[in-house]
């Protein structure tokens, strides 16, 4: 799976999601035979190698995370992560782990794999930040566009400090 990872634009990483000018994901953005998850203002579209599929937000009731590593650290390691992505879209990496995102609506329930981006495992704290603002969209009491406007006019592919991430993610959360 050399081909896992490619930078599209520069990128920033706030909780689970990979934002840059024009795309948000969770976890990191799939290229080649990579699989992840795009989040459009509309809904989850599923994309990558054997994954495919689109669930628009008034059909989802439900969005879970499944096995994603979390760690309680306060150690954010950017460089790292940047570093391990590179060495996978040149091809001297293994790709890096994956999770599942379950998407559930009235009719199915789709299991899909997404790649970690963050190296060692995402911060507790931001996990559930993120965690919650997932429910937001499925309840339709947050919008997707919020983080495509923050990555296209203020992200500038760069990922900012813990406090800064963990203020967005709370802010995505609570504003509609």
């Amino acid at each position: 799976m050399l081909d896992a990872f490619v930078l599209e634009a520069p990128v920033a990483m706030i909780g689970l999601f990979w934002i840059t000018e024009e795309s948000v994901y969770v976890g990191a953005e799939p290229a080649g035979n990579g699989r992840g998850v795009r989040l459009t203002p509309e809904g989850l579209e599923a994309v990558g190698t054997d994954q495919k599929g689109f669930w628009a937000w008034r059909d989802v009731r439900a969005v879970t995370v499944h096995d994603a590593q979390v760690r309680s650290s306060t150690r954010w390691l950017v460089n790292s992560v940047m570093d391990t992505v590179l060495d996978v879209a040149t091809g001297g990496g293994e790709a890096p782990p994956a999770f599942e995102l379950h998407v559930r609506t009235d009719e199915e329930k789709a299991e899909l794999t997404v790649y970690t981006a963050a190296v060692g495992g995402y911060v507790q704290s931001e996990y559930e930040l993120s965690l919650d603002l997932l429910n937001r969209f499925v309840d339709g009491t947050a919008d997707v566009a919020r983080l495509l406007e923050w990555g296209s006019v203020e992200g500038d592919g760069v990922t900012p400090w813990r406090a800064a991430r963990e203020a967005l993610l709370r802010s995505w959360a609570t504003a509609v």
